[in-house]
């Protein structure tokens, strides 16, 4: 019976009171059995009308917000289980509202994991990152240097050197040992200029090298291709090899130092070109002396000598299909492209490029305006570079800076690839080029003064770089 001066109990404090109840007969159940089993994360016996036990999950470390979501799943859970108890056993069990509100109240605050400390150490990582690429770059030089001077330079490996091919290698009277090794870098002979020069300068005493044509081979080691030249037995008698785009001056001196005729023999040899047929226009024996390699008979001639290599020019022009009576054109364009040209597919863009100056429709001026012509005019053979002054000569006959159409006669003499390139030109309406990686022999052509120009500057940085003015 109820007291009227007492307040009825209400209906939450009932379901505490049977909850608690009910929490202490299990656990008085659960002693009973076996209390070792009692604890953090073991299933706790269910009275009997109550929900089954479920079983412990195992513990997973989580972000903070998730644990407070499954710590609200888990008493909904309860709720449930304590729902369906009290309908079948009239008892109620399982978490209530204010137990989850008290379990928040009195879950120690937990410390927030702050992202900043990630993305500050993923900053530091990216500024080392960044700091060691730079010091690698900035460092790639000195390295480069102190691996080659560890390693020594570019040389062909004795496996390298079983690939070589038999060759002829030509030194030339006054040749010092750096002109020697750029000529075998030039014929493949070696791997690098180094590779040969240091091995010449680690001789003791420096040796004497004798001109002539040597037999050789490419890809040779620097010390292998030192020893062939300084071998006698590889010294090839009455032999000289022309180079394309040598003016005809120096293959006089070629054949001198290379069959012993007196090279005044050969001067006065070549001042009378009455025996060797050449075309009516042609003054002197330019552009006729074909570039190869050649071997004599002993007691040779001076007449004798330069006709074999006159005819072997008549003989490269004939093999591509030029008439007799355009042997001179011929030759004389020819001979342009041999001294301007580097790589090979240039030679006929070179062609097309002077072809196009001729023509006044393209080019209005018709000077040809060729560094090489003008240098031959002033007896710079070996040059394709001129000053203001020269260009501005009007007494060079050979002046294309000042007198328009083609050149007034061949200023080398060409191999075939030249001869190919004149009658053949490439498609194209260029009137421009300029090289501009003198190492490489990479060169622009352009259609306009524009674009010429600023192939130009390319060319002009590429030289500051590379060859800086001492």
């Amino acid at each position: 019976m109820s007291d009227p001066d007492q307040p009825l109990p209400s209906r939450r404090s009932l379901r505490a009171a049977a909850e608690a109840a009910a929490l202490a007969e299990a656990r008085a159940l659960a002693e009973a059995h076996d209390p070792a089993e009692v604890g953090p994360g073991a299933a706790v016996p269910v009275p009997a009308g109550a929900a089954e036990p479920v079983p412990a999950a195992p513990a997973v470390e989580a972000h903070p917000a998730d644990a407070v979501a499954a710590m609200f799943a888990a008493d909904a859970d309860a709720d449930s289980r304590a729902s369906a108890s009290a309908v079948q056993g009239g008892n109620i069990a399982g978490s209530t509202r204010s137990k989850r509100r008290q379990r928040l109240v009195d879950e120690p605050p937990r410390e927030k994991k702050s992202r900043r400390g990630a993305w500050g150490c993923l900053s530091v990582v990216v500024v080392l990152v960044g700091l060691l690429a730079v010091g690698a770059f900035a460092l790639q030089g000195p390295l480069t240097q102190l691996i080659s001077a560890t390693q020594g330079p570019e040389d062909y490996t004795p496996e390298e050197a079983a690939g070589g091919e038999p060759i002829v290698a030509m030194i030339y009277e006054g040749d010092s040992g750096a002109d020697i090794a750029r000529t075998l870098l030039e014929e493949d002979v070696v791997k690098s200029f180094d590779a040969f020069y240091d091995a010449l300068l680690a001789m003791s005493p420096e040796p004497i090298f004798q001109p002539g044509a040597y037999q050789m081979a490419t890809k040779l080691s620097g010390t292998a291709a030192l020893s062939a030249i300084l071998d006698e037995a590889n010294k090839l008698e009455l032999t000289i090899v022309v180079p394309e785009g040598t003016a005809a001056v120096d293959v006089l001196q070629i054949i001198s130092e290379g069959t012993e005729i007196p090279l005044t023999d050969l001067q006065a040899a070549a001042a009378d070109l009455s025996p060797y047929g050449l075309p009516a226009e042609a003054t002197t024996l330019e552009g006729f002396l074909f570039p190869a390699t050649y071997t004599f008979d002993p007691g040779i001639t001076a007449v004798d000598a330069i006709t074999t290599l006159v005819n072997r020019q008549f003989q490269a022009l004939d093999s591509a299909g030029v008439a007799i009576e355009d042997r001179w054109s011929t030759i004389v364009l020819a001979s342009l492209i041999q001294r301007e040209a580097g790589l090979r597919d240039d030679y006929y863009k070179v062609s097309r490029v002077f072809l196009n100056r001729l023509d006044r429709t393209l080019w209005d001026s018709g000077l040809l305006q060729s560094d090489a012509t003008v240098a031959y005019g002033t007896g710079n053979t070996h040059l394709v570079t001129t000053t203001d002054a020269e260009r501005a000569d009007a007494g060079n006959l050979y002046n294309t800076y000042v007198h328009p159409g083609m050149v007034v006669g061949p200023i080398s003499n060409p191999g075939d690839l030249a001869i190919d390139a004149a009658l053949h030109p490439a498609d194209g309406s260029w009137l421009f080029f300029v090289t501009v990686n003198l190492d490489t022999g990479e060169t622009v052509f352009s259609n306009t003064v524009d674009e010429h120009d600023a192939a130009v500057v390319v060319w002009q940085d590429w030289m500051r770089e590379n060859r800086p003015v001492e």
